[in-house]
């Protein structure tokens, strides 16, 4: 008789559940077989979903491709709300029709999965650019247009196997460029290439602000990024502003200006 370490494997070259197959399998009345009948026929669900997902979330995508464009880049930033570091921008562009198994937004990635799904899309895409614009110059022209200006960057800063976009897909904003562009509302959650941007810059920030913690310990960047959680709040008023913060953004703002008193 087939064992059920056998049966298992011949289970795991079963891809649909339409396919005949299981009819022979479902007669075995071992409780081992039928466990790995569940789990398999679940693995299956599993995968047909994600690719479900993934499908819905090239459609902005395959509409550009089908006009006629060639070299479609999604634009996306992490780093708006941060009291600390920089704004950092991605621009990524991906293979036409490219899918990358749990590629998201990546606030819905959980946190382990981060550099696994970067080293990925780094694989995968024809071209990446970041764009990096530190707190001094947020301070100076405002977190939207600094935002502006890191997606410029990005777009500028392109390497690979393209140099030049021919079409944007931008998470929630408009660049003053004369690329052809869309501005998607939760572009990240929508649109593969934006996601891929939303990763690259998520990781590549969050490494710099590691670095930071070494820097300027006390305010725990590595675990809040610069965020303004009950942690990095204490460090600033046992430690005062780092060099990293914005002076712009409250309470900082009002703590620099008392300090100028």
């Amino acid at each position: 008789m087939v064992t059920v370490k056998e049966i298992k494997e011949q289970l795991a070259e079963l891809v649909t559940l339409t396919d005949p197959r299981w009819t022979d399998f479902e007669t075995d009345s071992r409780s081992g077989v039928q466990r790995a009948i569940i789990q398999r026929k679940k693995a299956i669900q599993a995968e047909e979903a994600e690719n479900k997902r993934l499908e819905t979330m090239l459609q902005y995508e395959r509409e550009v491709y089908a006009q006629g464009f060639q070299a479609v880049a999604g634009i996306d930033e992490v780093g708006r709300g941060p009291l600390a570091g920089p704004v950092v921008a991605a621009c990524v562009i991906l293979p036409q029709n490219c899918k990358i198994k749990h590629l998201n937004d990546s606030k819905k990635i959980p946190k382990s999965k981060h550099k696994a799904i970067y080293q990925e899309v780094l694989e995968q895409s024809l071209a990446v650019g970041i764009g990096i614009v530190d707190n001094e110059l947020i301070d100076q022209v405002n977190i939207y247009e600094a935002t502006k200006i890191g997606m410029l960057q990005a777009i500028e800063n392109l390497k690979g196997q393209i140099s030049q976009p021919d079409y944007l897909l931008i998470d929630a904003m408009k660049l003053d460029i004369a690329i052809p562009q869309q501005s998607i509302i939760k572009g990240d959650a929508n649109s593969l290439s934006i996601a891929a941007a939303s990763i690259v810059a998520k990781v590549t920030r969050d490494k710099m602000m590691t670095d930071y913690d070494q820097l300027f310990p006390g305010y725990g960047f590595s675990e809040n990024a610069g965020y303004g959680t009950k942690k990095h709040l204490l460090g600033i008023e046992k430690i005062g502003i780092s060099p990293i913060h914005r002076k712009s953004f409250e309470p900082i703002k009002s703590m620099f200006e008392r300090s100028l008193k």
